[in-house]
């Protein structure tokens, strides 16, 4: 299972099925005090009862995927994505690659996500990615954002998060800086108009 490979854990509790997050993109709301998820917006991409992993998907880096290719001597790369920002997936192991892509290809460790959207570990997608035979679309991230046994079912009864149903268009097609709010207004909410007062970590 992939949150045992990443962290510990596990334990003997187990969640009913139904309260899964999974496939949820978590809206960071304006009160939220914990800088690494201040107006961010997060794919849920597992959800049980051991804990949440997911990927924050509005934070680019100033490094790109050609920086990224450079550093893994992946030479010959794909000029076409050269461009593409490198995303701050989250403040847990930053110095992991995760990659958010779209199905119909899986790689060595990839899991689904949706029937839309799956999530690599392996360094297999991002070959794939550098020789322009990748997912057709993709975001790829550094660390990613862990809640232990219970922890972000404690926060959303804290209104720390509005919840969405996660879509691909929000995933890899809406502008990084517009992603908090676009999201907040699939269901109808201004995000800048909440108070400040309502959310916290």
């Amino acid at each position: 299972m992939l949150l045992c490979l990443l962290c510990p854990l596990c334990n003997n509790r187990r969640m009913d099925l139904r309260d899964s997050l999974s496939n949820q993109l978590l809206i960071a709301m304006p009160g939220m005090a914990d800088p690494n998820f201040s107006t961010t917006v997060t794919l849920v991409c597992e959800h049980n009862s051991d804990g949440a992993l997911g990927i924050i998907i509005n934070r680019p880096m100033v490094m790109n995927l050609g920086g990224l290719f450079k550093q893994l001597d992946l030479d010959g790369y794909d000029g076409a994505l050269a461009d593409q920002p490198v995303l701050i997936g989250g403040p847990v192991a930053s110095e992991r690659g995760f990659v958010l892509h779209s199905s119909g290809v899986s790689y060595e460790s990839t899991i689904a996500v949706s029937p839309e959207v799956q999530l690599t570990l392996s360094r297999d997608v991002i070959d794939a990615l550098a020789t322009g035979s990748g997912p057709e679309k993709s975001l790829v991230a550094l660390g990613y954002a862990g809640w232990d046994t219970g922890q972000l079912e404690e926060e959303m009864l804290n209104n720390a998060w509005l919840t969405v149903p996660a879509s691909p268009d929000v995933i890899f097609d809406v502008p990084f800086a517009d992603r908090w709010s676009f999201a907040a207004r699939s269901i109808g909410i201004d995000i800048h108009k909440m108070s400040q007062d309502v959310g916290h970590a």
